[in-house]
């Protein structure tokens, strides 16, 4: 039978966000929305050392607050939460540290004691006149620093290789053109708008769980293991979020806490934690230092790439960023080398944050391509070209497609790249200096196993259902125009369900899988139910009896008999079970562990990646950059790129997020950092940490490169969400070094760098 998506086709095509009105207008709701029935406030106490133990604790002056209910520390929790490991290790938690399991400190900003009142500012108030004794003992924050522990990635990780082909030394030792440069990225922290809140209420030995998460799977499953509860007993629900690129990703352990204080209290809790806590509860980018060794000949073609990384993370998980997989595959070279080492200091986990590797390690190797280009004399852009591959120069396995130089070409275009001039300092304007640079955008594609439930009704209506989540990309909008492309249901007649586990599993949202998985999903599931619907309709009796249902087609929301005779998908719901049809679909991706299904029920994080063919987005960064002579003030007054992610499903959403994404790669390049005082974070906060405003962005164009991809997945779509954000902080760089001749090697570039 023919499938949707014939003449009158949605997908493709701009469309507004079904959800867009009411988070304008105030009338969305998030999970940190939900107050109904609560009766009890909470508020944490954070650690003030870096690491040691505590001694005692004070709350003679505590207990003198109206309203404070109770305080909870180590001494009422001591094994009342069971160890779980962390969700990239097996596990669902995104710290498998408990932070009331015992008098021990592990970090700064370590939850040391959960403080309940009546009304918020009672707990609060309670939660400030806590005396909390320490015994402090020596921390390391940071590289370098006695106490840190430098490991093997391959020794933390199981599964991890150091990549070796091909003799680099050799080669190096050989070439004619040679850079070699050590690269560095700060700690930064996602501050999403929507803080980690939490609310927990019970009803008998049922938990009910409101929380902005990206996995309700892990947070359901997760505390099931901490509590020793039947998953099944607990419900886990996530509305829109306000934010979580990455933060987000997965049981808190804070949560836990105000689950066992509601139970024990009698009455729901709610904890809203403040910016400043947010900084260590949950997740962030850790620094990372680069050394880049790349050799070319005379021609500019690569003869040896050794890129050696060192990442931070805590003592007590096995989370580490791994990129130099993709360093490695970028471009043509026969002698490749990589090292990768996690460093253990005594800081809280690192975790995802948009584009987890990609961000720091091409930073580093794009930086490194444009030190090759200056030493050629040649244009950046020709340096890439001469070593563009339609293979992986490691396995040798192809690219599904590869239309990086077609992004270059592209961008390079709508940039007015022909401009620039190949000397540094070349370019001005009055007083200021004028930078152009480049950079590539690359990202592997994930996909994962997905479930979801399709009904469609005699009243033309369409409801979709799956506990995947909002996270602000659309995927809400996409669903509904999916069901509208497929079935021919009006879009604003399609009621989308997300984020609850009440509804059928769906994992983690994130990694850019989201409308990979999702959208494919809904296609297998729309296509069950269109084949339902035609093995009805020919049966005795029926509208079309006597026909193959194969002979069947289907377009704008009618079957089709061979005789012309057409039927509206509504009339036949309603001739078949006037109460509606549902499918469940379940797709698994080609290439997924047989237990793919398992692991997506279980909670467990189940992304697939690679095959038989390297399957990724590809995307080209271009920015100006004007400096001023005297001054040194750095302004970035446009940004361009091209992105090529498979077939566009909304080019309305996909620009939104491609250009957030290149704004976020400003911040990540000019003003992002969080700073360290020994092992503790000293600007936690938006007055103190950075981020990009309104009057730092002037203009910003994300172009869509056709990328007809056949093998990526039956829908074609890579996912675009962290597209954006890669190779900006390489451009931005490059075109300083365009601009004054100052080579800047580490991040964020201030204004110090230019004076």
């Amino acid at each position: 039978m023919d499938g949707g998506g014939k003449a009158g086709s949605v997908l493709g095509h701009p469309h507004v966000r079904i959800e867009g009105r009411a988070k304008v207008t105030g009338a969305a709701i998030y999970a940190s929305d939900l107050r109904a029935g609560v009766v009890a406030h909470a508020a944490l106490v954070t650690s003030t050392i870096a690491c040691g133990r505590i001694t005692g604790f004070d709350q003679s002056t505590a207990d003198t607050v109206p309203g404070l209910l109770r305080i909870f520390t180590h001494l009422d929790f001591a094994g009342a939460i069971a160890a779980v490991p962390h969700l990239m290790a097996g596990g669902y938690v995104n710290s498998a540290h408990r932070p009331l399991a015992s008098d021990r400190v592990a970090y700064a900003g370590q939850i040391v004691a959960l403080v309940v009142g009546r009304t918020p500012e009672a707990a609060a108030r309670a939660a400030s006149l806590l005396q909390v004794r320490y015994e402090p003992e020596p921390a390391a924050g940071t590289f370098d620093e006695p106490g840190a522990e430098t490991v093997r990635l391959a020794d933390l990780k199981p599964g991890h290789e150091d990549i070796a082909k091909g003799d680099p030394g050799l080669a190096w030792a050989t070439s004619a053109v040679l850079v070699d440069a050590r690269y560095e990225t700060p700690i930064q922290h996602h501050n999403p708008i929507e803080l980690f809140t939490t609310r927990c209420a019970w009803e008998g030995n049922c938990l009910t769980v409101h929380e902005p998460t990206r996995y309700v799977g892990a947070v359901q499953h997760g505390l099931a293991a901490q509590l020793g509860m039947d998953p099944a007993k607990i419900r886990v629900v996530s509305g829109l979020l306000g934010g979580h690129f990455g933060s987000k990703f997965a049981l808190s352990q804070h949560t836990a806490l105000v689950a066992l204080a509601a139970k024990r209290l009698g009455c729901p809790v709610s904890l809203v934690p403040t910016r400043r806590q947010c900084f260590t509860i949950a997740n962030y980018r850790p620094e990372s230092r680069h050394h880049i060794r790349l050799a070319a000949d005379r021609n500019g073609h690569f003869t040896a790439l050794m890129h050696e990384a060192e990442v931070i993370t805590s003592r007590f998980d096995p989370f580490a960023m791994e990129g130099a997989e993709v360093t490695a595959s970028l471009y043509a070279c026969p002698a490749i080398r990589t090292q990768e080492r996690a460093v253990r200091v005594d800081r809280n986990t690192p975790g995802p944050m948009r584009a987890p590797p990609e961000v720091p390690y091409l930073f580093a190797l794009e930086s490194a391509v444009d030190e090759a280009a200056w030493h050629l004399g040649l244009d950046p852009i020709e340096l890439r070209r001469r070593n563009d591959t339609a293979t992986d120069p490691v396995t040798g396995k192809p690219f599904s497609t590869r239309p990086l130089m077609a992004c270059f070409d592209e961008a390079a275009a709508a940039f007015g790249w022909e401009r620039r001039l190949h000397e540094p300092g070349s370019l001005r304007d009055g007083s200021w200096l004028v930078g152009l640079g480049c950079a590539a955008s690359v990202r592997p594609v994930k996909i994962a196993a997905a479930t979801m439930r399709i009904r469609i009704t005699a009243e033309d209506t369409a409801e979709v259902a799956t506990a995947h989540h909002e996270i602000g990309n659309g995927i809400t909008t996409l669903l509904a125009m999916g069901v509208a492309d497929q079935l021919g249901v009006p879009v604003e007649r399609v009621s989308v369900h997300l984020g609850d586990t009440a509804l059928p599993p769906a994992g983690i949202s994130g990694g850019s899988s989201t409308t990979t998985s999702l959208m494919n999903a809904l296609v297998l599931g729309c296509d069950q139910l269109r084949r339902q619907v035609s093995h009805a309709l020919t049966e005795p009796g029926r509208s079309f009896e006597g026909h193959d249902p194969t002979s069947l087609g289907f377009a704008e929301g009618r079957f089709m008999a061979p005789d012309g005779r057409r039927l509206r998908l509504a009339e036949a719901v309603q001739l078949i079970d006037p109460t509606g049809i549902e499918t469940l679909a379940e797709f698994v991706p080609e290439g997924s562990k047989p237990d793919a299904l398992r692991t997506l029920r279980n909670g467990h994080i189940g992304l697939t990646v690679g095959g038989d063919t390297l399957k990724w987005a590809f995307g080209a960064q271009f920015a100006e950059v004007r400096i001023h002579a005297e001054t040194g003030e750095i302004r970035v007054p446009r940004l361009t790129g091209a992105f090529a992610a498979g077939r566009i499903l909304n080019p309305l959403t996909a620009r939104s997020q491609l250009t957030g994404g290149m704004i976020w790669g400003l911040g990540s390049a000019l003003l992002e950092e969080t700073v360290l005082d020994g092992a503790t974070y000293r600007n936690p906060d938006l007055a103190e940490y950075l981020v990009p405003t309104a009057a730092d962005v002037d203009v910003v164009e994300a172009l869509l490169v056709p990328d007809p991809d056949a093998i990526v997945n039956p829908l074609a779509v890579k996912g675009l969400g962290e597209l954006g954000i890669i190779g900006v902080n390489a451009a931005i760089a490059n075109a300083v070094h365009h601009a004054t001749g100052r080579r800047i090697r580490s991040l964020p570039i201030r204004i110090e760098d230019m004076v």
